[in-house]
């Protein structure tokens, strides 16, 4: 910066001859170098206060902002940070194949004390006494008054609840948010949902757990944050899974059954649209499990996959079409069906001491439900190749659809595989198994011979299994099956327009020290629809059914599963899709023509 001089020596001198006060030049020029200095320094003051207004102004609009997002929040009682692992309180729902809410999260609260800064313990215990029936006053009150200053009261409070112990007004008694799990359709599809309880528990949240069923099984699945609360859609679809329970309870009343079991499941993908089993819960008021006595008199114990039971004459089908498989046999092929059959010290008999034989075609093994015949298709096989087959249908093995109880439902395989245990298991003794195994096994049927697994997760795109028969055998395997409907062991089982094929299967109860019942039996069948095309897989067994209709009591299949499953057919094919087909009438029938 160039510094201009107060008294210029050229205006000095040119000031001296013209007789001016040279000095009057220097005061000039003293008050101008002030007055730049002034306006420097206001500059500098001016750009000050415009910075310091900018940041005031950016200032209270982040403090407007802040007060404006908190206003519009919910309000939250502050609280003091935890040390630990926090609780994830999250849980995805479950859904029907349709998206309809088979399980979800209700925002509750739940009740805690701190009897140090309670007013009146007494009162208090009094009040809550009274709104909350399963509490003692008593002991709320002894409770209230030994020292401590924490601890639960109730873990989940209606809103009713709640509000009435808000107004009690005690300082002591505090609410604590939570996450319940509910079934917004109570007892439908109890058993494949399970149930859920709390986990780890604090003040402000509760992790929520699966304690059975597929909540169990997808625990971590459900729990996972990474899912972002997504819902996971199961197979089951809900209006066929009503129809399916309804008509299964009527019917187990009306056969007077301690149990009953169905399972319908789609043969191409394995899914699951309906499994009930028969007695049932609430998953929202889950029971206790029994301590003693038979599981299975449990509400609990789902039949479909922990009941493990000789099936009875439903494996017949499995020895014939294995037969075929190999080329052994073919369905027109005459078998040896002389009743009674005599192994060693063992007498292999009929239904009724009945005699089928001396011959019967492969066919007619099926349709009238040969022992015998089965019998020799089994001998003809023999040991080794029907262990394979049996475990390649994955009977040797635990069924791998997605619920927690599966695993332990391994079935009960004859310790020594001998002739005699060939002979047995070919029509359906010495060898247990879950109805959900014989569904998985019949779908491999029905669907042209590749392995299913069945599962209760929705999926779009069929899974094909390995190949464990030939599409001729497994075909031919369903037109027998068909045969059994319209002229063997199950015509009560046959709907018209919907091509019902299956099988029947009567097995009496083993007792506990040994041997069997007489009058206690599991009945089955096992049946594919339509068989034309099949597409679905039933499968209703009733525990101890006896039909009383009649002038004695009856306990075969015939009478017993086959109207029931009959029953839910007529009533799912529509809801499934399924138009029935108009059957043309036969060829020799009179036609009424009127003019």
């Amino acid at each position: 910066m160039t510094r201009t001089p107060l008294r210029p020596l050229a205006r000095i001198l040119s000031a001296r001859e013209r007789g001016e006060n040279p000095d009057s030049i220097e005061r000039e020029n003293i008050r101008l170098r002030q007055e730049k200095v002034r306006d420097r320094a206001r500059a500098r003051a001016e750009g000050r206060l415009l910075l310091l207004g900018a940041a005031f102004v950016i200032a209270f609009a982040m403090i407007g902002g802040r007060m404006g997002l908190l206003a519009a929040s919910e309000p939250v009682e502050p609280r003091t940070a935890d040390v630990g692992v926090p609780i994830n309180a999250g849980r995805a729902d479950l859904t029907d194949r349709n998206g309809r809410v088979l399980a979800t999260n209700l925002l509750t609260h739940s009740l805690y004390a701190n009897p140090k800064v309670m007013v009146d313990p007494a009162r208090v215990a009094h009040e809550l006494a009274a709104i909350l029936p399963d509490e003692d006053e008593k002991l709320l009150l002894n409770r209230f008054t030994d020292g401590r200053s924490f601890l639960w009261i109730k873990r989940k409070l209606s809103p009713e609840q709640m509000q009435a112990v808000h107004d009690i007004g005690d300082p002591g008694l505090l609410f604590g948010p939570r996450e319940m799990r509910i079934y917004p359709n109570g007892r439908l599809a109890a058993h494949v949902l399970g149930g859920a309880s709390f986990g780890a528990e604090g003040v402000h949240s509760a992790e929520v757990i699966g304690t059975a069923g597929i909540e169990k099984a997808l625990d971590a699945q459900l729990r996972d944050p990474a899912n972002e609360g997504r819902p996971v859609a199961l197979s089951i679809d809900l209006t066929v899974q009503a129809a399916t329970q309804e008509v299964l309870e009527t019917g187990m009343k009306m056969m007077n059954a301690k149990g009953a079991a169905a399972i319908l499941m789609d043969v191409h993908t394995g899914e699951i649209l309906s499994l009930v089993s028969l007695p049932d819960f609430d998953p929202n008021d889950r029971p206790q499990p029994l301590l003693s006595g038979d599981p299975g008199d449990s509400p609990l114990f789902n039949r479909a996959v922990q009941g493990v039971y000789e099936l009875g004459s439903t494996f017949k089908i499995l020895v014939a079409a294995q037969a075929m498989d190999l080329g052994l046999v073919n369905p027109e092929s005459m078998i040896d069906a002389n009743a009674p059959m005599v192994w060693g010290k063992f007498k292999i008999k009929e239904f009724e001491n009945h005699n089928y034989g001396p011959l019967l075609s492969v066919t007619d093994v099926i349709a009238k439900s040969s022992n015998v015949g089965a019998a020799h298709l089994g001998l003809m096989i023999g040991q080794d190749r029907q262990q394979a087959f049996l475990k390649a249908l994955g009977f040797f093995d635990p069924t791998p659809v997605e619920l927690i109880e599966a695993p332990g439902a391994k079935p009960l395989l004859p310790a020594r595989w001998s002739e005699i245990t060939t002979i047995t298991v070919s029509y359906g003794h010495g060898l247990s198994a879950s109805p959900m195994h014989l569904a998985a096994a019949y779908a491999t049927i029905a669907n042209g011979g590749t392995l299913v697994r069945p599962t209760l997760l929705h999926s779009d795109r069929p899974e094909h299994g390995p190949r464990v028969m030939s599409e001729q055998s497994a075909h031919d395997a369903v037109l027998m099956l068909r045969q059994v409907v319209t002229r063997g062991t199950a015509s009560l089982g046959d709907v018209p327009g919907y091509e019902v094929a299956g099988k029947t299967g009567t097995a009496d109860k083993p007792r506990p020290g040994g041997g069997y019942f007489h009058d206690k039996v599991i009945n089955t069948f096992a049946s594919t629809f339509p068989a034309s095309d099949p597409k679905y897989v039933l499968i209703v067994t009733l525990d101890e059914p006896v039909e009383t209709s009649g002038t004695a009591p009856r306990r075969t299949a015939g009478w017993t599963s086959v109207p029931v499953a009959a029953e839910i057919i007529r009533r799912t094919a529509p809801l499934l899709g399924l138009r029935p087909a108009i059957e043309p009438p036969p060829s020799d029938a009179v036609t009424l023509a009127r003019n």
